[in-house]
């Protein structure tokens, strides 16, 4: 290989990488990618063959290149390339590589000078290179030829730009000394991309081929168009060379030996050559590794950080230690049962702040989901009006009844009663769900011992179930009791033992519900606020929208956002009710909808306004939210089938006024009895399972444990836990290792910090300024600065020592990156005018004496610094 620069580096980045393998991660250096931009057949592929060390790259004279190249070093300890296209072929011979190349350009450009945006992907793997990206990109041409489009110049650029605009690129700007540099496109296209001038340097070509009596020192010693990383001339292969198998070291011999034989160039000679250039590209990798070093070494020391606590547990860990299970056993059934309770009567720290779990799910149960189901089951208006007119006719019999029976009235409500039993079983599955929930929730931090996770959750779940027929029974029990005796009596009852008669009976409940209804429309009384998405409003209209939704106890209001400023519609809730929707077949919104009794439209031409929400659990609370506002579901039963029911009898006055009567009663005396209920179940559930299942655990669990298995089977580790903490331990020294790698490599690299800027105007005024020539004729007169034995005897004024200050009066104002050592020779004439070189800068009055601190002239705009 012809780069020892890169295998120098190669040792660094690989103890790095071993370092962070040992841990398990990748380590992320993301070293830049290294692109060549220049004119075509300007030696951009030969420059980049230099720095790889090896011969691929097709090359000939015209366009060659007409794809990008995207070229993936790699490194391994075989060395073998292979491309994208065809994966499963590996190339040992490089020529087969340049082969493959020609004909995979060819396959998608044609053989007629065409070119494509596709790139070539190749892969080199090698114990020589790092992990790098190198970019071969087309040249830049003006006039199509063959199949190229007429905007060939434009598609070159555009695709270059693509792949030079990444901060991590470093751009080869490739020029040919046989062509003026004022016109590089290569330069051009840098500053668009990197105008500060931190990623470009100059690269010049074809120093030997030059005309005779002509050279490019002016622009290699930075001195003619100055950017800020300098100018590198190499002398590659030339066309003879490849074809006669030129091996890569001897062309870098004979680079060496042209620099330092060439008169204008055996002064910077060291500074010269394709070894320059690599060590000056090694050196920005070093320093991208440097770079890379703080954040990797924050990152290590944060991983060690958190591990410490963990680690100091386990530096003295026994696995066998029967102490040590004992303790742990103790520990984790106590934290179970503290876990647990905090879960169910809420704590502040652990937080969930996702969804709703343990207590506040069982509390939505109770004061949500329960009294919904209760409604449900209520409100069944016309079967129960038959079915009080049927007691009524049954219990009078043959007899036509003058008075209203009491008979008829219990027997309705202790049927209404009965009804209660599914919806009070039903809470209680519920709550016992999410009992279960819960314990599954707080024994998986017992998950590092299996086999004690399984018999917790068996013992506690199996007492839960034993709670739960209790608990049942205890609530069967409540509802047979309310149906032993019906309490007329009772204060809230409308039916009082002095009202004797129907007329006052009927006046009293219609009084009792008036009152009910004035109870309920306080004005301005907020029930619930939240988002809810309308989710019926046709597309032409706008489409479904999520509003703002404000529920009081007299009307549903939606505003456009939550600060309720500007209100969309307000909807009063008399008439209303709810019912059911399906769900969509393309949507996952959970839905439900409210309508009007009276077949009015509720909203504009809307019949119902169907109400969408993320969860059931929130449409669930939102009909809570109605029912407390006085809006309830609809009946199951269809309006056909209850036309029907009706035609099937027919009610005299008197009956009608029993019916009406009885039916009153049975509301006052059924809402006494849900009042009940719903008071009385959650105290039930709460005293016969949680409350007993909270003592269990604190009191019984461990004994439980005990007596299901011994202590040795219980407290047996998981084999995940055993790796996790081996993992943790070898985790822990891997970081300490990597963290002194790390400080060895920033100890053993330096830095070379980025040169100052220069004057850069060249490159804004090439385009409105005709162009400067770059090739000078060797003058007989040295410039200042040029030492007279390189150049040797030649006619002219003679030539006396002057002081360097004297001489540097003379010269352009000092450049921070001007290659070499100021010469001690200057011209003795103070006023003399010096020799005249293209585009040099502006000049410092003679007179300033040596040391004074000079400044550009006054007329002399501020300019932006490449």
């Amino acid at each position: 290989m012809g780069n020892r620069g890169m295998e120098e580096l190669i040792p660094l980045v690989n103890k790095l990488q071993d370092a962070f393998s040992s841990i398990g991660q990748s380590c992320h250096l993301d070293l830049p990618q290294i692109a060549v931009v220049g004119g075509q057949s300007a030696g951009k592929s030969s420059v980049l063959e230099n720095f790889v060390g090896r011969d691929f790259l097709p090359r000939g004279s015209g366009i060659v290149t007409r794809r990008p190249l995207i070229l993936q070093l790699i490194f391994s300890k075989t060395e073998y390339a292979e491309f994208l296209h065809c994966k499963s072929k590996k190339f040992t011979d490089f020529d087969e590589v340049r082969q493959e190349i020609e004909a995979e350009t060819d396959r998608v450009t044609g053989t007629n000078k065409g070119i494509s945006p596709v790139p070539i992907n190749l892969r080199v793997y090698s114990p020589h290179v790092l992990n790098l990206t190198l970019i071969d990109l087309p040249g830049i041409t003006k006039v199509p030829v063959g199949d190229q489009p007429p905007d060939i110049e434009y598609q070159i650029k555009d695709m270059i730009v693509q792949f030079i605009s990444r901060e991590s690129s470093l751009i080869l700007a490739v020029t040919p000394a046989n062509m003026d540099l004022a016109n590089s496109d290569a330069l051009k296209l840098a500053k668009e991309v990197d105008p500060q001038g931190l990623r470009t340097i100059g690269v010049i070509t074809k120093l030997d081929l030059m005309d005779e009596g002509t050279d490019a020192r002016d622009i290699l010693e930075n001195k003619l168009l100055p950017l800020r990383r300098g100018y590198i001339g190499v002398v590659n292969r030339s066309q003879k060379d490849i074809e006669g198998k030129k091996d890569i070291r001897a062309a870098l011999a004979a680079e060496r030996k042209f620099f330092l034989s060439h008169p204008a160039y055996r002064h910077m000679a060291d500074r010269m050559g394709t070894p320059h250039l690599q060590k000056t590209l090694n050196q920005q990798l070093t320093n991208h590794i440097r770079e890379s070093l703080p954040a990797l070494r924050s990152k290590l020391q944060s991983q060690l950080l958190s591990l410490e606590k963990e680690v100091e547990e386990y530096k003295n860990f026994r696995p066998d230690d029967p102490t040590r299970k004992t303790k742990a056993l103790l520990q984790m059934v106590q934290q179970f049962g503290v876990d647990f309770e905090k879960r169910i009567e809420g704590s502040g720290d652990q937080v969930d702040t996702l969804e709703l779990s343990g207590g506040a799910r069982i509390n939505r149960i109770f004061h949500e989901r329960f009294p919904f189901e209760l409604v449900k089951m209520e409100f069944d208006e016309k079967d129960l009006r038959r079915e009080i007119s049927y007691a009524i006719k049954n219990i009078h019999g043959v007899r036509t009844g003058l008075f209203t029976p009491d008979l008829a009235f219990e027997a309705i409500v202790k049927k209404q009663v009965v009804k209660l039993k599914e919806p009070c079983l039903k809470c209680v599955d519920l709550v016992i769900q999410e009992l279960i929930n819960t314990v599954r929730q707080c024994t998986s931090k017992l998950s590092s011992y299996p086999r004690l996770r399984e018999e917790t959750e068996r013992i506690v779940t199996t007492y839960i179930r034993e709670r739960e027929g209790r608990t049942k029974d205890q609530i069967l029990l409540l509802i047979d009791i309310e149906q032993s005796y019906i309490n007329t009596n009772h204060e809230d009852f409308i039916g009082f033992a002095n009202c004797y008669y129907t007329e006052q009976l009927v006046t009293g409940a219609q009084q009792r519900s008036t009152q009910l209804n004035k109870k309920r429309a306080i004005p301005n009384q907020v029930i619930r606020r939240g988002w809810l998405t309308i989710n019926n409003i046709s597309l032409m209209k706008g489409g479904s929208k999520e509003y703002w939704f404000v529920l009081t106890a007299e009307s549903l209001s939606w505003y456009k956002d939550e600060e309720e400023k500007e209100k969309k519609y307000m909807l009063p809730l008399d008439n209303l009710k709810i019912r059911d929707v399906e769900k969509g077949f393309m949507s996952n919104k959970h839905v439900f909808a409210i309508f009007n009794t009276e077949q009015r439209n509720v909203y504009k031409d809307l019949r119902q306004i169907e109400l969408a929400c993320d969860s059931q659990e929130d449409v669930d609370s939102w009909k809570a939210s109605f029912l407390r506002a006085g809006v309830y579901p609809e009946k199951d039963q269809a309006e056909n089938e209850d036309g029907v029911q009706e035609n099937t009898f027919s009610m005299d006055p008197q009956l009608e006024r029993q019916v009406e009567t009885i039916r009153n009663l049975v509301d006052s005396y059924v809402a006494i009895i849900n009042k009940s209920i719903r008071d009385l179940m959650p105290k039930t559930i709460m005293h016969l399972m949680i409350n007993n299942t909270k003592a269990f655990i604190h009191h019984e669990l461990l004994a439980y444990l005990y007596s299901s298995a011994d202590q040795s089977s219980l407290m047996e580790e998981s084999a995940d836990q055993a790796q996790r903490r081996d993992d943790m331990l070898r985790m822990y020294h891997a970081l300490k290792e990597a963290l002194n790698i790390i400080g060895d490599i920033s100890t053993s690299t330096v830095s070379t910090p980025v040169p100052p800027p220069v004057d850069d105007t060249w490159l804004q005024s090439t385009t409105s300024h005709s162009p400067t020539p770059q090739r000078r004729p060797m003058s007989s007169v040295h410039p200042p600065g040029r030492p007279p034995a390189v150049r040797g005897p030649t006619p002219g004024p003679p030539l006396i020592p002057v002081p360097v200050g004297a001489a540097a009066s003379f010269a352009a104002p000092p450049i921070p990156s001007r290659p070499g050592p100021q010469s001690v020779f200057a011209n003795s004439d103070p006023f003399s005018a010096p020799p005249q070189i293209p585009s040099r800068p502006a000049r410092i009055p003679p007179g300033i004496p040596p040391g004074v601190p000079r400044r550009p002239p006054p007329s002399a705009p501020a300019r932006p610094f490449f």
